[in-house]
């Protein structure tokens, strides 16, 4: 009798073992309702934030805007890079104001650029007012966007060829500008471009540290009249960013030049690398 009793109870099977599956399945199933919970009461203001970081994130060292070769309003629908057969140096990656400016985002698009040209307008129409003999010259060229302005100065009017001294006749011109620009919250870059010429004094190991000792000459100037330091930036770019053919004596005339970049406020709220955040730019453009 003891033996059959002993193998009934190891023949005898528990019943309940689906209550462990159970209690899994009811445990996975409050979690996917407290998340389903969470996400239906969660801000619809924190996914735009992190929407807007993201875009930022990815976006910012790509930003970069292309003029034409004749130095003229930019292209911002024009997307060429890595395209089959496209040419690198006139790759054109668009601009978007409101990624260099978070608080664009929140205005509506026609009210800032409105309001950005507006500001550009005005500073382009002091700075004319003032160097309206050497613009009629052709010697200072101003020119404008929604989003930047440029004055372009001939090298003549600056410096001696293959100097990074002013010359004397160049400092009220200079001092000029720095009274429109002290008193405005506006980046200012400088940019200075030569010809293709080797430079040949010695001072100078090629024509790039020429520009770049020239642009910082300016904002040197700049910034002992008034204009905070912090506003400013200086880049050389040498023989490589041509408007013209260095081929005949007009055209390298023309290449010889320094150029100030004024970014509007709305383009100003956050620097890209390098130029690029001053300027907003593509350098291959020239």
């Amino acid at each position: 009798m003891k033996g059959r009793r002993r193998r009934q109870l190891e023949h005898s099977e528990n019943h309940e073992r689906w209550l462990v599956s159970y209690a899994d399945f009811i445990t996975l199933l409050f979690a996917f309702f407290v998340v389903m919970y969470s996400i239906s009461t969660a801000r619809d203001g924190s996914y735009r934030v992190l929407s807007d970081s993201i875009v930022r994130a990815l976006n910012t060292p790509l930003l970069a805007l292309q003029r034409d070769s004749s130095g003229g309003v930019p292209m911002p629908d024009a997307w060429s890079a890595g395209a089959p057969g496209a040419d690198a140096s006139q790759a054109l990656i668009p601009l978007k104001p409101e990624l260099l400016n978070p608080g664009l985002s929140q205005a509506e698009p026609g009210d800032a650029a409105a309001e950005s040209r507006g500001e550009i307008n005005r500073l382009a129409g002091a700075v004319e007012n003032r160097v309206s003999d050497f613009i009629d010259e052709e010697l200072i060229k101003v020119e404008r966007n929604d989003y930047w302005l440029e004055i372009e100065i001939k090298a003549q009017l600056l410096f001696a060829s293959g100097s990074r001294v002013l010359l004397s006749d160049a400092v009220p011109v200079l001092e000029n500008f720095a009274l429109v620009l002290r008193d405005v919250p506006n980046l200012v870059n400088v940019e200075g471009f030569t010809d293709n010429v080797p430079i040949l004094n010695g001072r100078f190991p090629s024509n790039w540290e020429l520009s770049a000792a020239r642009a910082a000459t300016v904002v040197r100037l700049f910034e002992e009249n008034g204009i905070a330091p912090e506003r400013l930036s200086a880049t050389g770019y040498g023989e490589h960013r041509p408007i013209a053919s260095n081929d005949t004596p007009e055209g390298r005339a023309r290449n010889r030049r320094v150029v100030l970049v004024v970014m509007s406020s709305a383009a100003s709220g956050e620097r890209l690398p390098g130029i690029m955040l001053a300027a907003g730019r593509n350098p291959a453009a020239g």
